[in-house]
């Protein structure tokens, strides 16, 4: 079964469009890695303070995704974070969660 990585959000009011030309303009090398799936980049309701937006990653496994965080294209792809870029955009740091799947249907 696949393990889906997410992390949660909190942008602040007016920087939607920052946050997500962020993510639009980024270079990604998921595409590189054994057991990588599918991207989703989900926005959420507005939270008093904030828009809730969270990054959905599917993976083959919990393993193929561990090798994601230990690999070059991951320390290519968080160089910038938690730049003045980021930093200015988001109320607080992101949150990580981390599910197996148990049940699929199609």
């Amino acid at each position: 079964m696949s393990f889906i990585a997410m992390n949660r959000f909190r942008i602040l009011p007016g920087k939607e469009e920052t946050f997500e030309t962020i993510w639009k303009s980024r270079e990604s090398r998921l595409k590189e890695l054994k057991g990588f799936r599918e991207f989703r980049l989900l926005k959420g309701p507005e939270g008093e303070g904030y828009t809730l937006y969270s990054s959905h990653v599917v993976w083959d496994s919990r393993d193929d995704f561990e090798a994601w965080t230990k690999s070059e294209q991951f320390r290519d792809a968080h160089r910038n974070a938690g730049n003045s870029g980021t930093k200015d955009v988001m109320a607080g740091p992101p949150q990580f969660e981390g599910f197996e799947t148990v049940l699929h249907e199609a």
